[in-house]
């Protein structure tokens, strides 16, 4: 049987540790593969890419997590449920949709306690993943943007939402940084005006880019509170994307330690 081939799929895409942490556990766990990355422009050719390469699954950063959820032929209940896809994988010639954010995210910040409130900053495809499993969990997340139009979605489905503009502030347990401000400049993901109104009633604060402290998480810090960044996420998401990439071989505990040594280099 020829070696399966991988790939993550994004824009930008050449800072994503994806790449590492899977050719680390098929590695480890001896399994005749390899994972690469590829820098996709246009989401609407996702499906024609994938097939053009030969792969055998994918894993979809942004801005393609919504393009991603339309080019699958089957869909799990939840990425169904949500509209937002992160992983991919091909099975007799069918895109098979995951989410894997979601699960993962919830792993990721069950380290802090007596959290009851969120407020996500940005309102994108893993801010729409996460705010639907957090509620399941019993969370109350209210989400924050820029503009109204992404945010008409969260309305209907019945969250307090807010622009820049109408924001009122108020207290909240756990703020989230869903945006990519921070990653590649030293923006922050809301008027610093805002932020300086929520971070100091908070308990933590997550930013979901990861292997960089952001101008949001030194905000954070100015104000002496804990911070997360998005290193236990992209683990915990992977694992379970690997775990549907090998067909369920292997259990997260197996896979876990491979993919935990990706973050033992610089």
């Amino acid at each position: 049987m020829a070696k399966e081939i991988f790939a993550i799929f994004g824009n930008p895409v050449s800072h994503s540790k994806s790449p590492l942490m899977h050719n680390l556990a098929f590695a480890g766990l001896n399994y005749d593969a390899c994972y690469t990355r590829h820098l996709l422009e246009d989401g609407q050719r996702l499906k024609e890419t994938f097939f053009n390469l030969g792969l055998k699954g994918v894993n979809v950063t942004v801005p393609h997590k919504e393009a991603a959820f339309h080019a699958c032929d089957v869909l799990d209940p939840f990425a169904q449920k949500i509209g937002v896809v992160n992983t991919i994988v091909e099975r007799d010639g069918l895109l098979y949709g995951y989410n894997t954010d979601a699960p993962g995210f919830l792993k990721a910040i069950a380290e802090f306690k007596e959290i009851k409130t969120v407020l996500f900053l940005g309102a994108g495809g893993t801010a729409q993943s996460t705010s639907s499993i957090l509620r399941e969990e019993g969370y109350k997340v209210t989400l924050l943007n820029r503009s109204e139009g992404r945010l008409d979605k969260y309305k209907a489905d019945g969250f307090e939402t807010y622009t820049f503009e109408t924001f009122k502030s108020q207290t909240y347990d756990l703020v989230i940084n869903m945006t990519s401000a921070g990653l590649e400049d030293d923006l922050l993901p809301a008027p610093k005006k805002i932020l300086d109104s929520v971070i100091p009633h908070a308990k933590a604060c997550v930013d979901v880019i990861y292997g960089k402290e952001t101008p949001f998480l030194k905000l954070a810090k100015h104000y002496h509170k804990p911070t997360k960044d998005g290193s236990d996420m992209l683990l915990y998401q992977g694992v379970i994307a690997f775990e549907h990439f090998s067909n369920y071989r292997y259990t997260f505990n197996q896979i876990k330690p491979y993919m935990q040594k990706a973050f033992d280099f610089n």
